[in-house]
């Protein structure tokens, strides 16, 4: 194999990735970050290829991307989600096992964001009514590879993933036995 061949199987594959993050409705910004497309690129992209198939399901958003980590915090369903999303991004490895890093251009960038994607359609799969929208998944694992504000944790109990504040006092617990411990605390007052 040539060397232009290498480079036109890269090429190939960066512009599957950005047809992918495109159908999820990924801003313009995200898919040049992740793939490394020019902005052009992308607008070509989406022009020749969604709107002549006839896909007019796709929205194309405008504006900045999502940037408030406590978006994931809000409510028991959404901290449930994002634990779900964060369990399969940390099994396909999109998540790295320690904090920090984040590599997001060559080979490896272009892996993990076709793992991000594959990630998030098995989350969609498992989730009726997904309250994470792409450009939502792409937010939370930004945040929890940076682990600045949020962080993956175990719960106290049951081991289970959580994602936690990291200014937070309280002992991590899942969802389910946090609800379990304020049942056994209503009954004892009772």
């Amino acid at each position: 194999m040539r060397v232009s061949d290498d480079r036109y199987a890269r090429d190939r594959l960066r512009f599957d990735i950005a047809l992918r993050f495109i159908r999820h409705e990924a801003r313009t910004h995200t898919i040049r970050q992740w793939t490394g497309l020019t902005d052009d690129r992308i607008r070509k992209l989406y022009r020749s290829y969604l709107n002549e198939s006839g896909a007019t399901h796709v929205h194309r958003h405008r504006g900045k991307s999502p940037h408030q980590a406590a978006h994931f915090m809000r409510t028991v369903r959404m901290r449930q989600e994002s634990a779900v999303l964060a369990s399969l991004c940390r099994m396909l490895d999109v998540l790295p096992h320690a904090a920090g890093g984040e590599c997001l251009r060559g080979p490896a960038g272009i892996r993990r964001a076709h793992l991000l994607c594959q990630a998030y359609e098995v989350y969609c799969s498992l989730v009726s009514a997904p309250l994470i929208s792409f450009e939502h998944a792409v937010f939370l694992i930004t945040t929890l590879t940076r682990a600045e504000e949020l962080a993956l944790d175990g719960c106290r109990q049951c081991g289970a993933l959580v994602i936690v504040d990291r200014l937070s006092l309280r002992q991590p617990r899942c969802v389910t036995c946090h609800a379990s411990a304020d049942s056994g605390m209503a009954r004892i007052g009772h």
